[in-house]
Formats: structure tokens, C-alpha cells, sequence
């Protein structure tokens, strides 16, 4: 396990136009995530459309195994070796429909992440997933949670059990949801001895407008950096293993 782990989170105002355009949009932001030295960069919940249900009434709006579409993503994964995370509507091999992390690393593999606590008319959409993914990074163990997750002290407990440095939340938080944001991710941190990380979708979604605050919590719960304002921005910090020595 590295000493120390650069992350990125990128709150992102999703582009309309499908899925090319963002996927383009990402691409730039790896590049700037790039220059600060981040090894991890994760983007929020369904990043590459954006948070609007109705778009998946059309199959343009899946992702599927293998997609072409990604073909960008993949190849700046590959020159900068920066493994991403990127949220979206995603169909398995055999049609199962799940909301996603989708993991990109430069090697070429993808792993996926699915929502495990679906809300609202996201159960008629997606199939619920059974767990965080736990992914491997320089050591690090980092566990994928997509929004409402965070909202379930069980599901971040389940991943600090597997063994979870990190816990990453790629979410949509809105305006009137600002102070579930803070607690929901300075106390799964702290409740469980790790760091944790929060990619919010920025800017007006069908849900309400975004109140920001992408950005880290350390294993003692408190804010180590957070976006300044509503819209698109890359927040980097430096997670530092002799914090988690700390408190463990």
C-alpha cells in the first residue's frame, strides 16, 4: 500500500446531447484531474447523462458490455494510467438493467459498481445491487457507493468490514438535501475509520439544483476540502495513509 493516494472528484454539470458529448467532456476533465496528479478520478451518479430518467425510455441512453462509446475514456485511461469512475444507466450481458459505476482502468478492464439501495422510480428503472464494489488501486482498497448508498450506515460498514481505506460516493445532493450531504459523509467516515469521497452533479437537474460540495472527509469526520461552487469543477486532495494509522 502506497504512503499516499491522489484522488480527484470531479461535481460535473451533465452536457445534453447523450452520452458522446460527456464522454468528451470527461475526457478533459481526466486531463485536468491528470495535472494534479490524481491515480483515482471519480465522477458523480449517472455522469454521462446526467440525472433525467425520462432519456432512458430511449435505448441511446444504456450503456452496454463493450460499448464503443467509451472508446475515448479508455484510451485516456490507458496514456495517463488514471483509473475512473464514471455513473451511468448500464444493461449486463444478460439485460439486466442497473445503475452504475462504471470503473475504467488503463489496462482496458471494466469493473462495475450498482446502486444496492435504489429510491423513488429508480426501482422500476434498475435492478438493485446486492453490495459496495471494493476496488484495488496502489494498495487502497476504495469502496464504490452510488447516492442514496450513503444514506444506509450499513452499506459503508459492510465495505470497512471487507477491508474499505476509502469510501466513494458519486451521488446528486440538491439544494434542500445540504445538510444530509454533510452528515451522511463526515459519519460514514468517522464511523468507520476511512476517508471518504463525494462526486455531486452539479448544476439543475429534475431533482432540483445541486448544492455542490464535492470534495473529502477524513477517518475523523472532518471536511479536508470541498468544491467551491455548484457547477463543473475537479477537487483533488491527497489521502494520507498515516491518517487512517491514526485512528485505527
Amino acid at each position: 500500500m502506497t504512503d499516499a493516494l491522489t484522488v480527484s472528484a470531479v461535481q460535473y454539470q451533465a452536457l445534453e446531447g447523450g452520452i458522446i458529448p460527456n464522454v468528451q467532456e470527461h475526457v478533459r476533465l481526466v486531463e485536468d484531474a491528470e495535472s494534479h496528479g490524481a491515480r483515482l478520478v471519480v465522477f458523480p451518479e449517472l455522469s454521462l447523462t446526467g440525472y433525467n430518467l425520462a432519456l432512458l425510455a430511449t435505448d441511446d441512453s444504456w450503456l452496454h458490455p463493450d460499448d464503443p462509446r467509451l472508446g475515448d475514456l479508455h484510451e485516456i485511461c490507458r496514456r495517463t494510467g488514471i483509473t475512473v469512475v464514471a455513473g451511468a444507466a448500464y444493461r449486463e450481458p444478460d439485460g439486466t438493467p442497473r445503475l452504475a459505476s462504471l470503473v475504467i482502468h488503463p489496462d482496458g478492464t471494466i469493473e462495475c459498481g450498482f446502486k444496492t439501495h435504489l429510491h423513488g422510480p429508480e426501482q422500476e428503472l434498475f435492478a438493485a445491487g446486492d453490495a459496495a464494489l471494493l476496488i484495488d488501486l496502489d494498495g487502497w482498497k476504495i469502496a464504490l457507493a452510488i447516492c442514496s448508498d450513503a444514506a444506509v450506515p450499513a452499506h459503508s460498514t459492510d465495505a470497512a468490514l471487507g477491508g474499505a481505506d476509502a469510501y466513494a460516493v458519486s451521488a446528486l445532493y440538491t439544494v434542500a438535501e445540504k445538510h444530509r450531504l454533510a452528515l451522511h459523509l463526515g459519519a460514514r467516515a468517522m464511523d468507520n475509520r476511512m476517508f471518504s469521497i463525494l462526486a455531486n452533479l452539479g448544476g439543475s437537474t429534475p431533482l432540483g439544483t445541486s448544492c455542490g460540495l464535492s470534495g473529502f472527509w477524513g477517518p475523523d469526520g472532518l471536511e479536508l476540502g470541498q468544491a467551491a461552487g455548484t457547477g463543473t469543477e475537479v477537487v483533488t486532495a491527497v489521502l494520507q495513509l498515516s491518517a487512517l494509522r491514526k485512528f485505527r
